[in-house]
């Protein structure tokens, strides 16, 4: 069905296979520092307008692989898919961020919530079919949720929050109620990532973005256990071959171990860790993906070349980086600073490798 890969950097990378250099690939890389993207969205008229019209969602994924040689292409949506689908009614306002109509606060709006019919999401899954498709085996297709933990975030506060507190309490008040969203959440996301699968995603990406908020014992309790819960939901072979998954944990680095040991084949790292020493703590339990602070794509292109030599030189030789930004890229970001950096990822690790 789908033609030959031509370039399996990426994936043999999440196997911690050889590979002639680093992969890079950016999360958010199809998005709102590119003029492209900015055109594409003001003929959607919404982002969600963008989000669930297949044609838009495959323009816009691409656009990075015309101006970057990026290693791998990520499904254009937003995280907050599958709790829309559950009847919250999601919505973005201009200049503002995602906003539900509806948030779960107590018993009653608990008891509403079930693992929502995926054929509600079935724009998602065609965008899917339809960027594998025009990707003509460029590079692999990355699909993507977020997290039980983190969608439980925004069902909960209803939109986003500075101290979470709305949730923290129903979590510390009645973790009853919160170990029963977390449940409903983590079979969708599994059911959700599952469905990318078959249509055409060839690796899922967890995102835990708000998993860093949480005090040691909760995150293990409420975030770790459920993601846990997603991967071991996933399927994890597609037509003979194997669909790599990543878990990132932002502000997640002392948990490092921890999230190796519940079976992602790759742990992302924002740019508070070292990855060298990252390296160290997981051994060849898993692969790393990570970790440049997005904001050094904001110094002159010799100085953000500079950082991601570092990070190179910090990983070392070997198998099993993945080269990204620490969160996603900056709307702001200069796209000739993002061509110095895969230019400079590619080249200096190609030579690193021979050394």
């Amino acid at each position: 069905m789908w033609p030959p890969l031509r370039n399996d950097t990426f994936l043999r990378a999440c196997l911690r296979q050889p590979t002639d250099y680093t992969p890079i690939w950016l999360m958010r890389q199809a998005g709102r520092y590119l003029p492209e993207y900015k055109a594409t969205r003001a003929r959607a008229g919404s982002f969600m307008g963008l989000a669930t019209n297949v044609d838009y969602a495959t323009e816009v994924t691409l656009q990075p692989l015309e101006r970057f040689p990026l290693d791998a292409a990520i499904l254009f949506s937003d995280i907050l898919t599958v709790p829309d689908a559950m009847g919250l009614g999601l919505s973005f306002a201009e200049g503002e961020g995602p906003r539900f109509a509806t948030n779960v606060r107590d018993e009653a709006a608990v008891d509403r919530l079930a693992v929502p019919d995926m054929a509600k999401l079935r724009y998602v899954f065609d965008a899917v079919t339809s960027i594998r498709k025009a990707l003509d085996g460029r590079v692999p297709l990355i699909g993507f949720s977020g997290s039980p933990w983190t969608l439980a975030c925004y069902m909960v506060e209803g939109a986003g929050s500075d101290d979470y507190r709305a949730v923290k309490t129903l979590m510390y008040a009645r973790p009853d109620l919160m170990h029963r969203i977390l449940a409903i959440n983590a079979d969708a996301v599994a059911a959700y990532l599952n469905a990318q699968i078959d249509a055409g995603a060839q690796a899922v990406m967890v995102f835990d973005s708000w998993g860093g908020v949480l005090a040691d014992a909760a995150f293990r309790t409420f975030s770790l256990a459920y993601t846990q819960r997603v991967l071991a939901g996933l399927q994890r072979e597609k037509d003979g071959q194997r669909i790599p998954a990543i878990v990132f944990t932002k502000g997640g680095g002392q948990w490092l171990e921890a999230v190796a040991d519940i079976g992602p084949d790759v742990v992302g790292l924002d740019w508070t860790t070292d990855l060298g020493a990252a390296r160290r703590r997981v051994g060849d339990r898993v692969a790393l993906q990570g970790n440049l602070d997005p904001m050094a794509l904001f110094a002159p292109p010799e100085a953000v070349q500079a950082e991601a030599r570092a990070a190179l030189d910090s990983f070392g030789k070997g198998p099993g980086h993945i080269f990204n930004l620490g969160h996603g890229i900056s709307q702001f970001t200069p796209p000739e600073h993002v061509a110095a950096l895969v230019e400079a990822v590619h080249g200096y690790s190609r030579r690193l490798q021979v050394l």
